[in-house]
């Protein structure tokens, strides 16, 4: 898309614009601190949970929300758990009805990314362990999963 000033050059053009984004909520708990900060005995267990939320606000605009939960646990001790809601308000301007949701749902959270990869490596670094490096999200492989549920959802309720 050709852009001059930062504005699209073609007025009908779509636009995805970040408004704003920050945390809505992160804990960090070290439950067993300081035992756990010792050399562990064995591999951690690394669990993390990922889920995109996404509301409308005004004519455009919508608040995106990127959930990731997890922790670390050896031998069925925890090591360390976190939960992060990390957010954005995101403009889309001219953007098909039928490209809305996947837009909104792959695209955004994916812009969110990085952002919440760093919160959540700093805050495990603060709590005395390496930093957590969460692999890249494949935000369409996400996207599809929530689709065939859905659908599998409303075929089960119309078979009732």
């Amino acid at each position: 898309m050709a852009t001059q000033n930062g504005s699209p050059t073609d007025p009908k053009a779509p636009a995805l614009n970040v408004l704003v984004q920050y945390i809505k909520d992160f804990s960090f708990e070290n439950p067993n601190a300081p035992r756990s900060l010792g050399n562990p005995q064995g591999q951690p267990d690394v669990n993390i949970q990922i889920n995109v939320n996404a509301r409308p606000l005004q004519q455009g605009e919508f608040e995106v929300e990127l959930k990731i939960e997890g922790g670390a646990t050896v031998q069925g001790n925890t090591l360390f758990a976190f939960d992060l809601t990390y957010a954005g308000i995101f403009r889309l301007m001219n953007v098909p009805e039928q490209s809305l949701q996947p837009v909104v749902l792959i695209e955004c959270p994916r812009l969110l990314f990085p952002f919440a990869r760093q919160i959540i490596a700093d805050g495990v670094r603060g709590g005395g362990f390496p930093p957590l490096m969460i692999d890249p999200v494949d935000f369409a492989a996400l996207y599809q999963q929530r689709v065939t549920a859905e659908a599998e959802k409303l075929q089960t309720v119309g078979e009732a």
